[in-house]
């Protein structure tokens, strides 16, 4: 052995640190995910039971706190992510959660069952995915997100909400399916000081989730060399859609393709407005010029995708579900590729 060679043994324990330092990544990456399940559903419960006892809609509930609460691992990872100044983790995260529900979520929900889309309730929900998708886009051009076009998304968020509110409380189109997304979530008995004791404690529990997967997430994207965009576009934004996964599967078993169809739609318009604009107003983020040049385009085709699938006929068939199942697994294969190069 050489003079300032490392001994095989010295070899030998740094390759046990290393495996240890692994192990409490993937430890802190499968423990935040677990958290931030877990406090979605106290937080959901919770509010949803407060509100129930405060005599609010089961169309309002369902329309506001179900929708909110599907999404709010992405609002506690996107926040979290920005404030540790990891761009990549905080836009790749909602970018990758769009792209993630439409080509894995609604595709797996429509090869358990072919969805049928209401025509007046798309023609709305779906003009306005669009159109947020399209102003994701050109913010990807202009590089980064201000407090100013944070504040300016959230206003919009709260203007749909408002509109779609009024035009279903008046027509009585689609109250049913928010009527639905309310029912299915399980009440919580108790008082109403239990129900805001376990929507505080659900948001409690999402943050401490949020920090240890975006903790995990960036070193793992240390270790191995790889970008945190990459990590962000798909453990990060896969684990915080898992409860929209769970919410359209389970509602496509139960045959109510409107509720799978509308949580997809609903939770993208959510993400770009509500969760971007929140991480914008507290903390500007700068928008990674890997997401700008490719990924933002494709969350932008499945969009158009999903469109087209929608209004011919009207109903998503299985084989245009396995064709979103697809693009995805090639979309998947494309960042592993790219992160293998570098």
């Amino acid at each position: 052995m050489r003079p300032g060679e490392p001994s095989s043994a010295g070899i030998a324990r740094k390759h046990q640190a290393d495996r240890r330092i692994a192990n409490v990544t993937y430890l802190e990456i499968a423990g935040g995910l677990i958290l931030l399940i877990v406090g979605a559903e106290l937080l959901v419960r919770g509010s949803v039971g407060v509100a129930r006892q405060l005599g609010v809609s089961p169309m309002l509930i369902g329309l506001t706190l179900v929708g909110f609460g599907t999404s709010s691992p992405e609002l506690v990872a996107s926040i979290a992510g920005a404030l540790r100044e990891s761009p990549g983790i905080a836009v790749g995260n909602v970018v990758g959660s769009n792209i993630c529900n439409v080509f894995l979520i609604l595709g797996l929900s429509a090869v358990f069952l072919p969805l049928s889309i209401s025509r007046k309730a798309f023609i709305r929900d779906g003009s306005v995915l669009l159109v947020v998708t399209l102003v994701l886009v050109g913010l990807a051009f202009y590089g980064s997100l201000s407090r100013v076009v944070g504040v300016v998304l959230v206003a919009a968020l709260a203007a749909y909400l408002f509109f779609s509110y009024r035009q279903e409380k008046q027509s009585g189109d689609a109250v049913h399916v928010h009527e639905a997304e309310a029912a299915s979530v399980p009440s919580l008995d108790g008082s109403r000081a239990l129900g805001i004791a376990a929507a505080l404690g659900g948001l409690a529990v999402l943050v401490g989730g949020a920090y240890l997967l975006v903790e995990g997430a960036i070193e793992l994207a240390r270790g191995f060399g790889v970008s945190e965009t990459i990590i962000g576009l798909t453990i990060v934004a896969i684990g915080t859609s898992l409860p929209e996964l769970a919410t359209s599967v389970i509602a496509a078993v139960r045959r109510q393709s409107d509720v799978a169809f509308g949580n997809v739609v609903g939770s993208c318009v959510y993400n770009v407005l509500g969760i971007l604009g929140v991480t914008a107003i507290v903390h500007p983020i700068d928008i990674p010029p890997e997401i700008a040049g490719f990924d933002v385009w494709v969350m932008l085709a499945s969009a158009v995708l999903l469109s087209v699938f929608a209004i011919t006929g009207w109903r998503i068939a299985r084989w245009e579900g396995a064709v979103l199942l697809a693009l995805y697994a090639l979309y998947i294969g494309h960042l592993v590729r790219v992160a293998a190069v570098v």
